[in-house]
């Protein structure tokens, strides 16, 4: 019965690995890279798009929030 628990120790979850067109637009005639979120005007971290309750923009580290005006 020890043997199982281990067995089931091992077999972890790999994170999704970031994909280079989720954070970065890709222009090809100019061959240029274009960062497709905002980064925080307190900090410089790169924030999060939310679109539930209501769309905004908020920085993980100092939890700066910008609200997206529709």
């Amino acid at each position: 019965m020890s043997e199982e628990k281990k067995e089931e120790k091992k077999e972890k979850k790999k994170a999704p690995a970031a994909r280079l067109s989720k954070v970065y637009e890709i222009d090809s005639a100019k061959w240029t890279l274009k960062f497709r979120n905002r980064k925080c005007p307190r900090c410089g971290n790169i924030m999060a798009y939310h679109k539930n309750p209501v769309k905004r923009y908020t920085c993980g580290s100092c939890s700066y929030t910008d609200f997206v005006k529709e």
